[in-house]
């Protein structure tokens, strides 16, 4: 099925804006070079040690010119690279305990699919949040130019402040239905 294959999550992060897919591993180079080549990986890096792969990670987000640098990882290996990452996402089913700490996103089972549905939720929670202070400033804002030039009255001011909170929370709803595919559904990560 295509959510517990791995070469169609890879699709899924490329289709979701990763541009570029490295595998540090401490698995030998022929396990390593065999799984790269089944899951579309760009490049590999195999046989490191916890410290080598930091060395690695080290020398990609040197190397990276736009965007931000994620790490995937479960083992208590991964946790100083887990980290160093602009953005940690540990696999939380079997992840070890460390992996979990050092990570900045837990997803709480082990299918590489759920990476690219965690992004879009990310990214759907961003827009709704500056569409939510957008939206809360603008208006109260113009209530208290209103009050300033005595057009607006206690009801006004009261809409500004509870109104805007109630759709603000009524859009934020918004968050829980993410676009998987092609048919929207609720989606827990």
């Amino acid at each position: 099925s295509r959510k517990t294959n791995p070469a169609a999550a890879i699709a899924d992060l490329r289709k979701s804006g990763v541009k570029k897919v490295v595998m540090l591993t401490g698995d030998n180079e022929s396990v390593a070079s065999r799984v790269a080549e089944q899951v579309r990986i760009d490049t590999y890096h195999a046989g490191l040690l916890p410290a080598q792969k930091v060395e690695k990670l080290e020398a990609i987000l040197g190397a990276k010119s736009t965007g931000n640098v994620a790490f995937v990882g479960d083992g208590i290996n991964d946790a100083p690279v887990l980290t160093r990452s602009d953005v940690g996402i540990a696999m939380g089913a079997l992840g070890s305990d460390a992996a979990i700490e050092a990570a900045d996103v837990v997803l709480m089972d082990d299918r590489l699919a759920k990476i690219p549905v965690a992004i879009r939720i990310a990214r759907k929670t961003m827009r709704i949040v500056i569409e939510n202070i957008t939206f809360s400033l603008v208006v109260k804002i113009a209530v208290m130019v209103l009050g300033a030039l005595g057009i607006a009255d206690m009801k006004l001011a009261v809409f500004g402040d509870v109104g805007v909170l109630i759709l603000a929370i009524l859009n934020s709803l918004r968050a829980m239905r993410v676009q998987i595919g092609r048919a929207s559904c609720r989606e827990r990560v």
